[in-house]
């Protein structure tokens, strides 16, 4: 299915899921719908921002790392009622990064390991634990952009998706994308500036 069948396709589970149709069936068939979709996010952000989390002891896959994502999109949507496909993706991410980042705190309690990626700024040399306290600063600062530089962060530099594939997720242009997301940018290397003294190179986000 393309991307812009699976777009309108999930417009019509969301349209469904704010009427009076019994949520669980539209919530399940809206996910099945979605899920080639949100595997592909899933095995970007993990891979790209996560590779720590692929390697012993984890060994993590897109596909479990899928299964958890949609066990929380479950439960979320039996109080969310996201309006329009922006916003379904928006939830989507957030409960990616929770679950990505909640394994990298397990890893944490663990003997040390070799650092994470986080495919921003380097982690100190020295440092032992999967999520060190630069990689919580850095996601922080991510957390805190304003929410349309944020998504267009999430979506191109986190999720690997184009600037045109965001952009129809998002129901913008392309041009407006990119916009957002220089601006995004220039805000985590405000943020960040004292992590590395060249501000964030956009190339390696």
């Amino acid at each position: 299915m393309s991307e812009e069948q699976t777009t309108a396709a999930v417009q019509r589970y969301l349209n469904e899921l704010a009427g009076d149709t019994p949520a669980e069936p539209v919530v399940r068939a809206l996910l099945d719908r979605a899920v080639r979709r949100l595997h592909h996010l899933c095995a970007a952000l993990l891979h790209r921002s996560y590779p720590r989390l692929t390697r012993p002891p984890l060994n993590l896959h897109a596909d479990e790392m899928l299964g958890a994502v949609v066990e929380r999109l479950l439960k979320a949507l039996r109080q969310a009622r996201p309006g329009t496909v922006r916003q379904f993706f928006a939830l989507a991410c957030q409960h990616m990064r929770w679950e990505l980042n909640d394994l990298a705190r397990r890893l944490d309690e663990q003997p040390p390991a070799p650092d994470v990626d986080h495919g921003i700024v380097p982690a100190p040399a020295d440092s032992d634990s999967a999520l060190t306290p630069v990689g919580r600063r850095i996601i922080a600062a991510i957390d805190a952009l304003p929410d349309a530089e944020r998504e267009a962060f999430d979506l191109v530099r986190i999720q690997g998706m184009t600037q045109v594939e965001a952009a129809a997720v998002l129901g913008v242009s392309a041009m407006t994308v990119g916009r957002r997301l220089n601006s995004g940018l220039q805000l985590l290397a405000d943020a960040l500036a004292d992590l590395a003294p060249q501000g964030i190179d956009a190339d390696a986000t």
